[in-house]
């Protein structure tokens, strides 16, 4: 009994260095880079096209390391994959700070992309390895926590904070690098779940990467969550791009627009647990993802026809979802018929590929769309695409009641 107890205890504290971790290695990293960018383009001479790519760059690598990164956790379990990608991540964190021109910075930043995704996958892989089933969604909803809690610290911190008290944006980003390798030193020192070592020796010596990936593709639900995921975080991508410009045109001040932009980021973190734990009580985790589509759609659309104080109340609409909807979305990615542990690190990279597309395609096809001088249209495109992405959960997850029946079993048997 006592034993049981410390599990049930460490397993919260792996999940509390996950959710840390997603904040101060990743997140706080990836939006010190979005509010330096006007102190980095001024020392190193770039155009207003260099700062955009600078911004965008480093969904390309992810794209093409999501299912990697997935395949990885699979074989080697998330406490390995965490202690060497921390101390990476970190390295390509301070990387940065070296740059003299364009081009290296560029280079450094996409090495931040590619060890990233290997992070994110592996955090939310310690839920499908310490947790039950009926935990995983709370359990993610930390991990997910932190990456909010990061946007919000790195956007406050960066550039009005740090860099004037460390001078420059150069000994932030070393800072950077410096906690990614002290968060690598912390995993080093945690212990894995009791059947990591036996999952890890179950996927090297039954299942290759390509046994898996094939597997995968084969799932009929996993290409309609896939093809959800790029619709809805395409649409908030795009969103969070093109609100500043939006509400530039419209007249508001600096202070307002990002006022604005860090309701979203707080709406987000508030719900992220309410979100999740809900989804793990009721049991129904695709008719929560459908609600949250549809209201992300709405928030979303009702920035087409609102002004003034409203605008506030549709970002927070389109933002109260954002974190709790990843969670609960990649804990249903897990529990997918056909998925199960030794699969579970392929299905989530597999998936993210298509979030890392929506994140790179949807900002400037609905940008494209102001193109005709309406400057709402890219945010019809956008809420558009959100319900779209819930109409995939919908028709994806239909099921008969002996279907449900059987899942309701299942559940309880985990």
């Amino acid at each position: 009994m006592m034993q049981k107890n410390r599990r049930e205890n460490y397993k919260w504290y792996i999940m509390i260095l996950s959710a840390l971790t997603n904040a101060f290695v990743i997140a706080v990293p990836s939006m010190g880079l979005s509010v330096l960018l006007p102190e980095i383009a001024k020392d190193l001479n770039l155009s207003l096209f260099q700062a955009g790519l600078l911004w965008g760059i480093s969904s390309l690598p992810s794209i093409l390391t999501s299912l990697f990164a997935g395949s990885l956790c699979d074989r080697f379990g998330p406490k390995s994959m965490l202690i060497v990608n921390c101390l990476l991540v970190g390295l390509a964190s301070a990387l940065r700070g070296l740059s003299q021109n364009f081009a290296f910075l560029v280079f450094s930043i996409f090495l931040f992309g590619f060890f990233a995704p290997m992070i994110t996958i592996s955090n939310f892989m310690n839920a499908v390895k310490w947790f039950p089933a009926r935990e995983r969604g709370v359990a993610n909803g930390l991990a997910t926590l932190g990456m909010a809690l990061g946007f919000f610290v790195g956007s406050i911190i960066s550039a009005t904070f740090l860099s004037p008290m460390l001078g420059g944006w150069r000994n932030v980003f070393f800072l950077y690098g410096a906690v990614g390798i002290l968060f690598a030193l912390a995993w080093l020192l945690t212990r894995s779940a009791s059947n990591e070592s036996q999952s890890v020796e179950e996927a090297s010596g039954s299942v290759s990467f390509w046994q898996g990936l094939w597997h995968i593709v084969q799932l009929k639900n996993i290409w309609f969550l896939s093809l959800a995921m790029m619709g809805i975080s395409g649409a908030v991508q795009g969103l969070l791009g093109y609100l500043p410009l939006y509400l530039h045109d419209l007249g508001w001040s600096v202070i307002n627009t990002g006022g604005v932009l860090a309701s979203f980021h707080i709406a987000s973190m508030l719900f992220v647990l309410p979100l999740t734990l809900w989804s793990d009580r009721l049991g129904s985790k695709r008719n929560i993802l459908i609600g949250a589509a549809g209201l992300t759609a709405a928030g979303i659309g009702l920035l087409v026809v609102v002004s003034g104080g409203a605008i506030w109340a549709a970002v927070i609409m389109a933002g109260m979802v954002r974190d709790g909807f990843i969670a609960i979305f990649l804990t249903m990615v897990n529990e997918t018929r056909g998925v199960g542990n030794a699969y579970s690190g392929v299905a989530t990279g597999f998936v993210m590929i298509f979030m890392g597309l929506g994140n790179l395609v949807a900002p400037p096809a609905g940008n494209s769309f102001a193109a005709g001088g309406i400057a709402q249209a890219p945010l019809m495109f956008w809420a558009v695409l959100a319900l779209l992405g819930g109409l995939c959960l919908f028709l994806g997850f239909r099921q008969t009641s002996a279907q449900k029946q059987l899942r309701i079993v299942q559940m309880q048997e985990v």
